[in-house]
C-alpha cells in the first residue's frame, strides 16, 4: 500500500505491510507463504522468487496484457507454487462465518465514498483513479412500493 494506508492495513491485522512509495518489495530477503495482490498491480513473474516453496500468488486481476493466465495454467505441471485468481463465490457456509464476524465486531469494511446512481460517472471516474482507499459505494434509492 502507500504510505498514507499503511496504518490502516495494520489496523485490519496484515502480518507485514510494504510501504511501496519508500520500499521495492522485490529487494527482500523475505519469503512469504501469500502474497494479496488486491489492486492488480502486480505479476506472478515478479513475486515469484518471493514466494516460498508451496507459496500461493493471489491476484484479483488478470495482470498486464493477461500475463497471470499462463502462469496460473502451467507453474503447478513444474513448481509447488500456485497463482490463484481470486473469484468470489458465496455458499451457506461463507454466509455464517461472514455473520459471525459482523456479530463479533470483527468485520471491518473500509469506505472510502458513497455516490447516488446520478453520480455513477464520478463514481467510476474515482474508482479509475486508482486512488481509492477501500470500497466506494453506489447508493441505489428504491422508490416506495405502492400498496394500494
Amino acid at each position: 500500500c502507500n504510505t498514507k494506508n499503511v496504518e490502516l492495513v495494520k489496523s485490519l491485522s496484515a502480518d507485514i505491510v510494504i510501504d511501496y512509495q519508500t520500499q521495492d518489495f522485490r529487494k527482500t530477503e523475505q519469503r512469504f507463504e501469500l502474497i494479496l495482490d488486491a489492486v492488480g498491480k502486480s505479476s506472478f513473474k515478479a513475486c515469484k522468487p518471493l514466494l516460498t516453496e508451496k507459496g500461493i500468488y493471489i491476484s484479483t486481476e488478470l495482470g498486464k496484457n493477461a500475463e497471470n493466465i499462463f502462469p496460473a495454467l502451467f507453474t503447478p505441471l513444474y513448481s509447488r507454487k500456485k497463482v490463484v485468481f481470486a473469484v468470489p463465490t458465496i455458499d451457506k457456509d461463507d454466509l455464517k462465518f461472514f455473520k459471525q464476524l459482523i456479530e463479533n465486531g470483527e468485520f471491518k469494511p473500509v469506505i472510502d465514498r458513497e455516490y447516488t446512481l446520478e453520480q455513477i460517472v464520478e463514481a467510476y471516474k474515482y474508482v479509475e483513479t486508482g486512488q481509492k482507499t477501500g470500497n466506494v459505494i453506489l447508493r441505489i434509492e428504491q422508490p416506495p412500493i405502492n400498496q394500494n
